[in-house]
């Protein structure tokens, strides 16, 4: 087990919360063919790992998390298999727990543009925080990616971030017309005084009122002010919010799916299908308020 988790933390490069993750689920793993007299990966069967799960299930683990170890599951056999190790997938027919994925929640576009409105282009934070909010909406980052960027992943001249994201995949980003206008306003205007402020020069793009990098929470708990301002539900609003909207939006004007997955840097596109049910919700919506037929339209005149 420890050489896999080494070639995913080196050579798959996943995160170290990830690695942990799989240890985890492996060492459970481990435990319950023990205790079935299985020592070796390749003595395991399909039948040992359904059971496996099964024993999870009965421990009072959610089918979320029990479809989450079969995937590290899968893994450490794939690789297992890929080494000689093991000379069938034991996992091969076994069936992903079902569970309901919720919607993601969403801002429709006009409440999306309330909230970029209210950040206050007069003063350094606000021409800020409005920079933040149409990176965050215009290229769907990850807000992690969003406080982490540095200056050198601008490329302002061909109008594309520079991302490195989960699993320190790279991609290529780009940033629409508004995007580029109010980060170069930043730029010119606010990052300068707020960098003077800064005890030590930080090669971040983006910096809080002391000039140290912005944090997830502290640009959380500014995009919940923005909220409150624009007359939008606190609760209703995160950075994660603006990444849904972003992904809605774009297959709402027609964009294709492998190219939303690309921006939003999925590696799976089942990940991104979801926003494909959030985009038919939003149009049945619609009907239902603004089709004469809809629900919301109360009695037709006679």
């Amino acid at each position: 087990m420890s050489a896999y988790l080494n070639y995913a933390g080196v050579e798959r490069g996943l995160a170290p919360r990830s690695i942990d993750a799989y240890r985890r689920d492996l060492e459970r793993l481990a435990e319950s063919l023990e205790a079935r007299g299985v020592e070796r990966a390749g003595d395991a069967c399909r039948e040992h790992i359904s059971a496996f799960l099964q024993s999870l299930g009965r421990q009072g683990l959610g089918a979320r998390s029990r479809a989450r170890v079969l995937v590290s599951t899968r893994r450490f056999f794939r690789y297992c298999a890929e080494r000689g190790m093991a000379s069938v997938d034991p996992t091969d027919g076994v069936v992903t727990p079902r569970f309901d994925q919720p919607l993601p929640r969403i801002l429709h576009p006009e409440e999306t543009e309330a909230l970029l409105e209210a950040a206050d282009p007069a003063t350094p934070i606000g021409l800020r925080d409005r920079a933040m909010l149409e990176v965050l909406y215009g290229s769907g980052l990850r807000v992690s990616e969003l406080v982490a960027l540095p200056l050198g992943a601008l490329d302002r001249r061909s109008g594309v971030l520079r991302i490195v994201g989960k699993g320190r995949r790279e991609r290529l980003v780009p940033m629409g017309e508004p995007a580029l206008e109010a980060v170069a306003a930043y730029l010119e205007s606010a990052r300068p005084k707020l960098a003077s402020a800064g005890r030590r020069r930080s090669d971040a793009v983006f910096l809080s009122r002391l000039g140290a990098p912005m944090s997830r929470q502290n640009f959380f708990d500014r995009i919940r002010q923005l909220a409150r301002l624009a007359g939008i539900p606190r609760e209703r609003v995160s950075p994660h919010v603006l990444r849904h909207a972003f992904a809605t939006d774009l297959l709402e004007g027609g964009a294709d799916l492998r190219s939303v997955q690309s921006m939003l840097g999925h590696s799976d596109l089942s990940t991104t299908q979801i926003y494909t049910h959030v985009s038919r919700a939003r149009l049945r919506e619609t009907v239902e308020r603004r089709h004469p037929r809809g629900a919301g339209s109360g009695k037709r005149s006679q």
